[in-house]
Formats: C-alpha cells, sequence, structure tokens
C-alpha cells in the first residue's frame, strides 16, 4: 500500500518534526548542529523558504516553515537526505538515519502560528535541557 500523498498549501506555514531513527541522536557534537543549519542555509539559498522558528534537540529537530514555491516535501526531502549523507558519511554509518518520514502539519492561523513557535521554543526547557 502507498503512501497517502501530502497536502501542500504555498502560503501557509507549517510545523515540521523529524527524529533520528530509534530516538538515536541526530546531533552527537557541536559541529552536527552546525552541519545542520549550514545544510539549512544553502537549501535556502536553492530553494527560498521561511523559517519562523527552530530547534535543534539532540535526537529531533522542529521546523516552522513555509515555501511559497516547491512543495514542503521536496525542502524536506533535500534537507533531510544532505543531512543523513553528512551524518552517515560523518560517523562511518550506513542506513536510515530517521525514524520515518517527517512529522508535518499546516497551521490554520496567527494564534496557531504563536503556539506552534511557544512550543518549539520551550521544547528545550521543557526537556529540562536549559532553564
Amino acid at each position: 500500500m502507498g503512501r497517502q500523498k501530502r497536502i501542500w498549501v504555498p502560503h501557509r506555514f507549517y510545523h515540521i518534526v523529524c527524529r533520528g531513527n530509534r530516538r538515536d541522536p541526530l546531533f552527537k557534537e557541536t559541529n552536527d548542529f552546525l552541519a545542520f543549519l549550514h545544510i539549512l542555509h544553502q537549501l535556502h539559498e536553492k530553494i527560498p523558504f521561511e523559517v519562523a522558528a527552530y530547534c535543534l534537540m539532540t535526537n529531533h529537530f522542529h521546523l516552522q516553515l513555509r515555501s511559497k514555491q516547491e512543495p514542503i516535501s521536496k525542502v524536506m526531502a533535500l534537507m533531510n537526505k544532505r543531512y543523513a549523507n553528512y551524518y552517515n558519511t560523518r560517523y562511518r554509518l550506513t542506513g536510515h538515519v530517521f525514524e520515518k518520514r517527517y512529522y508535518g502539519k499546516w497551521i490554520d492561523n496567527d494564534s496557531g502560528m504563536l503556539e506552534v513557535s511557544r512550543y518549539i521554543h520551550l521544547n528545550p526547557v521543557e526537556a529540562h535541557i536549559v532553564n
């Protein structure tokens, strides 16, 4: 059975979440966080998109983004593929880096934007990583 096609609404922001395979770390050291942000920046130069909020946790990440020109699925496919290539090369691994397809849900309105942004920004606080 095939996967259900994702719906892309160009003017909507999406809450994106992606987690490491088996909940393993996606970011083991500072350079991994920097590599992810570098890949995100490179991708932004190729495919313009807007990032309203983001949070990189040890084993997952959150993005609040909108892409008006290309579907979110294309942006995320390129992002995750490039980071998986980096990660597997860096740690001499093969196979899956991410648990499954990214979670993506569009945000309906301004109050939803604030709610998602608040959730993303408080994620490390609630995980007791920062005060």
